[in-house]
């Protein structure tokens, strides 16, 4: 049978979950055919090596007029016996059989002050009809967390029992680290990620200004483009550090993974302050490097990490600071986060994801 994975996402922050269930698939599947489709501007960002799987271009903007529209023709002459959504955006006058994954509700629970008002509300508002409409008509629903799965049954007012979780995982593929020179022999903490509102850096560069009083040298390193449409709210944050006189913080800008690795095996803590996850993925990636993980307690977090970071309230920035300092000034705590962490990131796995994930489409197919 034909498959249909809706990969429009895969050159963006949740893309790596598409890209590594392509990547597994591709190993995994004997059996099926695959269409991946794909924006424009990602044309040539995956090329499969596998034969039977072929790459068809889908520019179509998410939420918008032309992906109910034209969306909608194409997977009608692509003709699949079923799609997988990787994102709830979707044509909602589809009517093939297909699974939807939903990785968090953080689009109908937050406001990014990056984003026009209007325009994010409107997309806020037909969010929340695309989500419940989604529970309903897929056939099957997958998520990243039991958190997720919980959260989402609740809100689309379906069985629990139609959703699949499929953890993530935390493999990065094997990188030589190349030192970021200008932070060599210094003592830093860093986050990496994007910096929309629900992340929550403005607290983090807050609880930072606290610890300098006790730590004068501590630096805080914020890994993450500047630039473009997923670096306005890096920008925004980095001119209200400005305006505010904040001190020793460092905005990378983009950092590639020869150095992001270098980073995390050097850093003091990998702080993660975010108000809401789906899963947590740029934390685990750290702990898998080596990294000391200081984590907020929201949402999924401490179902993903387990004992192997160290919490704090995302919305106190003194005790967020607390929970650095302690990390920071006392080693042993340090060495047994680095390796508690190491041994939770081996515990997740993408191909695993990729094998459930596959279980999932061989079910939907076998119900007919």
């Amino acid at each position: 049978m034909t498959i249909a994975i809706d990969a429009r996402i895969i050159n963006s922050s949740t893309g790596r979950y598409v890209e590594r269930l392509i990547h597994y698939l591709e190993e995994l599947d004997k059996k099926h055919d695959y269409v991946i489709l794909v924006q424009k501007k990602d044309l040539d960002f995956y090329r499969p090596t596998n034969p039977r799987f072929r790459i068809v271009e889908a520019d179509f903007d998410n939420y918008s007029l032309v992906e109910q529209i034209g969306f909608k023709r194409l997977l009608d002459r692509v003709r699949p016996d079923l799609v997988h959504f990787c994102m709830p955006q979707q044509p909602v006058l589809y009517r093939g059989r297909h699974v939807t994954t939903v990785h968090d509700l953080n689009l109908l629970q937050t406001y990014n002050s990056d984003k026009n008002y209007f325009v994010f509300h409107f997309k806020q508002l037909v969010g929340r009809l695309v989500f419940q409409w989604v529970g309903h008509n897929s056939a099957h629903i997958i998520t990243p967390t039991n958190y997720v799965r919980d959260a989402y049954s609740a809100f689309a007012g379906i069985n629990p029992d139609k959703v699949t979780v499929t953890l993530e995982g935390a493999e990065r593929g094997e990188v030589t680290p190349l030192p970021y020179k200008s932070l060599q022999n210094k003592k830093y903490i860093m986050y990496l990620g994007s910096e929309s509102d629900y992340k929550n850096i403005r607290r983090l560069m807050q609880a930072h200004q606290l610890l300098l009083r006790r730590h004068p040298s501590l630096l805080l390193v914020l890994v993450g483009r500047l630039s473009g449409k997923n670096g306005a709210a890096a920008a925004r944050n980095k001119a209200w550090a400005e305006k505010n006189g904040l001190a020793n913080i460092i905005f990378t800008d983009f950092v590639p993974d020869t150095q992001t690795t270098w980073l995390y095996r050097h850093t003091e803590g990998y702080v993660f302050p975010s108000l809401m996850e789906g899963f947590g993925l740029p934390a685990l990636e750290a702990m898998h490097e080596g990294a000391a993980v200081i984590s907020s307690n929201a949402t999924c977090l401490p179902e993903v990490y387990g004992d192997a970071a160290e919490y704090f309230d995302p919305t106190d920035i003194h005790d967020m600071a607390a929970a650095i300092e302690r990390v920071i000034t006392d080693p042993k705590r340090q060495k047994e986060l680095q390796r508690l962490g190491k041994a939770k990131a081996a515990t997740y796995s993408w191909r695993r994801m990729a094998e459930q994930t596959l279980a999932v489409y061989n079910q939907v197919l076998a119900e007919g």
